[in-house]
């Protein structure tokens, strides 16, 4: 009677988690995806310590991309909104799936039903590791994931001398032909 409620749930889990922006192109992984523990190699107790700071870590997440949201408003870009609300909402979902399982997981301890416990406490792994992925991907809609720079950054620039002083992308005009030639036929 169960297990039919599950599948739909790890559908939409994944579903919610899948998916890529396509304005700021195809993204790829910043970092190997994690291997999954068996939750039957977990205690019960260790799953329910475990699943609690997933779901603390997924909201630490949730009030990251929401700065970069705010720092894509700052910009006025849309390209670069678009893509991190987009990455907002299916944290959002994530975190929300992460807490219902979290509370099932409770229940689920309490009652003994070790099958259930395993179920839920996947569901939260799996939540997880997509809300780090989605965290890199709204890091890099913004663009700051590789140049994180301090704001009173200068730069000086140093001139090598001996460089030519012409403008290469402004050649000399050749000068105008002296003699012109006779014509290529003699009727005109």
């Amino acid at each position: 009677m169960r297990p039919s409620v599950r599948l739909p749930l790890v559908a939409a889990l994944l579903l919610l988690g899948g998916g890529t922006s396509r304005a700021q192109g195809p993204t790829k992984p910043t970092t190997p995806t994690p291997t999954l523990e068996r939750a039957a190699d977990i205690p019960d107790p260790e799953k329910l310590t475990r699943s609690t700071s997933a779901v603390s870590r997924m909201r630490s997440v949730l009030s990251e991309v929401l700065g970069r949201l705010e720092e894509a408003r700052a910009t006025k870009d849309v390209v670069k909104l678009n893509c991190v609300n987009e990455k907002l909402t299916q944290v959002k979902g994530l975190l929300r799936i992460s807490e219902q399982s979290d509370v099932a997981l409770q229940e689920a301890v309490s009652k003994k039903d070790s099958v259930a416990a395993e179920h839920e406490y996947s569901k939260v792994s799996i939540a997880r590791t997509k809300v780090d992925q989605l965290r890199n991907e709204a890091e890099q809609c913004i663009g700051q994931l590789a140049f994180r720079t301090d704001e009173n950054l200068t730069v000086e620039v140093e001139v090598p001398s001996g460089l030519p002083t012409e403008d290469p992308t402004n050649p000399t005009p050749p000068p105008p032909p002296t003699n012109r030639p006779p014509p290529a036929s003699p009727i005109l």
